[in-house]
């Protein structure tokens, strides 16, 4: 009996040992990147963890316009690089198509709204908002009536600074209210108002004081790019580069100094002789004025030598490209474009460089049509059923407003026109391509394209012009110049 009783306390204390030896570990696992040590605290010390809102508050906002502003207003480069994403994006501004079976109201509505597109100026000042998204982050476009249009709708778009877009009393606000300076939301997050300030806070003619008007968001267009979920209010696309624009500035700047301190000194006098030595007397920084076409005589023991200007330095030229290239990253723009200078470029390199900054244009063509213009057409459209007899009976129903458009924006022009026309035949040959597809990528509509060329052609054979179509060839001197830079360029897969 007793060694039963022990046998099976013996197996007991081996179980419990047993699960002693199995029992969870609390292991703890580390990231280098998680680690804060004395080399990596000062880097590391402004990183938070503070909400989009939050950290694009209005005084960071501020700050960011007034000197993203600045530099753009000073710096060529970054002038230039904002100037050319908008024109590239924007270019002369979008054409509409409409999609409806009726052929002839298509035309009529197309005609009229590009009619109307052009009184009021809408790629000037489409232009303007990609400009300003670039340098203050977003862009403000109310829709409001000028009865001055010289045209039957009389919808126009004012462009609104995004200063202007605050609510001064915000502080004051109950703490359930779903709003961040400037914009209301409801329970859904959808914008129900905008608060427009009546005086721009910079402008001179009066103080901004804390009236505002109360815009509904239906007739308020907020343009800018969302960076992060939850953010509401833009900032300014060209902020991680402006540390580098002032870079580039004050290295430029110290360049032209230290050779202009060289070239300040005509020449100086020197002596090798040791101190107390046998040579005459000469006054410290005394001055001695040369004549030109004069020999002079020198003191004795002392010898004439000339500053040489050792500046710009041999690395300015590579600092300029690196950090441009740098600034330039941030806009998904290649070298050769933010610089105005293809020099050493060869023709895949140049190709390969400017696939990611065309797909980038295209993207922010789509956003633009998506944000701006449809919102634009839905407003036009509003306006325009309203006028009797300027639109068919049924086009102002609610049912028009339901079909399918799209927008043509400017093509890209191709680096080589011949290999883009022969790359255009076989694809079309092969059937991997379509004619609507070939010229929306120029801008164009594939349909008024056609029906020109069919005007042409039955012009030409009533003049009795030859017909024949000139089909595109590439030279044997193209095709090797094509392989030897192929044969250069980095291993990609072009569009």
């Amino acid at each position: 009996m007793f060694a039963w009783l022990q046998k099976a306390l013996a197996r007991k204390s081996q179980r419990r040992t047993l699960r002693a030896v199995h029992a969870p570990l609390n292991i703890r696992g580390r990231y280098d990147a998680a680690a804060t040590t004395e080399e990596n605290r000062r880097h590391w010390a402004n990183a938070d963890l503070l909400s989009a809102d939050a950290a694009g508050n209005p005084q960071v906002r501020r700050i960011l316009r007034a000197r993203a502003r600045y530099e753009v207003a000073n710096n060529s480069y970054a002038r230039g690089i904002v100037l050319t994403l908008a024109n590239d994006c924007v270019g002369t501004g979008p054409r509409l198509q409409m999609l409806s079976d009726d052929a002839e109201v298509n035309r009529l509505v197309e005609q009229e709204f590009m009619q109307w597109a052009e009184c009021v100026g809408l790629p000037e000042k489409l232009r303007t908002m990609r400009m300003a998204r670039s340098q203050d982050g977003e862009a403000f476009c109310m829709l409001v009536a000028n009865p001055e249009i010289d045209s039957p709708v009389k919808l126009d778009l004012r462009l609104i600074e995004a200063d202007q877009v605050a609510t001064p009393d915000l502080i004051r606000r109950p703490a359930d209210t779903r709003a961040v300076d400037g914009i209301v939301f409801d329970k859904s997050g959808n914008p129900i108002e905008y608060h427009v300030l009546k005086n721009h806070p910079g402008d001179d003619r009066g103080l901004p004081g804390q009236q505002y008007d109360h815009v509904p968001a239906a007739a308020m267009i907020h343009y800018f790019r969302t960076d992060r979920p939850g953010q509401n209010r833009g900032i300014p696309e060209i902020m991680p580069a402006l540390p580098l624009f002032a870079q580039l500035r004050r290295y430029t700047l110290a360049v032209i100094a230290a050779a202009e301190t060289a070239a300040d000194f005509a020449a100086v006098l020197f002596t090798d002789t040791p101190p107390n030595g046998e040579s005459d007397p000469v006054e410290p920084m005394d001055l001695v004025e040369l004549e030109r076409r004069m020999a002079t005589v020198l003191p004795g023991g002392w010898k004439l030598g000339q500053i040489r200007a050792e500046q710009p330095a041999t690395g300015y030229g590579e600092f300029k490209k690196e950090i441009l290239n740098e600034i330039a990253r941030c806009l998904n723009m290649p070298y050769n474009i933010a610089a105005g200078n293809s020099a050493g470029y060869n023709y895949a390199s140049g190709r390969l460089d400017h696939q990611t900054y065309h797909r980038s244009v295209r993207v922010e063509q789509a956003a633009l049509g998506c944000v701006v213009m449809d919102r634009v057409l839905s407003a036009w459209l509003d306006e325009a059923i309203l006028i009797s007899d300027f639109l068919p009976l049924w086009v102002r129903t609610a049912a028009f407003r339901e079909l399918m458009h799209q927008w043509f924006w400017d093509g890209q022009e191709h680096v080589d026109p011949a290999k883009e026309a022969n790359a255009q035949a076989t694809r079309l040959a092969s059937h991997t391509t379509t004619l609507a597809y070939e010229y929306a990528r120029q801008g164009r509509d594939w349909e008024n394209a056609l029906k020109q060329r069919a005007k042409e052609l039955a012009l030409m054979r009533e003049l009795g012009l030859d017909q024949t179509p000139v089909q595109p060839t590439v030279s044997e001197e193209n095709d090797s110049e094509e392989e030897e830079e192929n044969d250069h360029a980095p291993s990609h897969t072009e569009e």
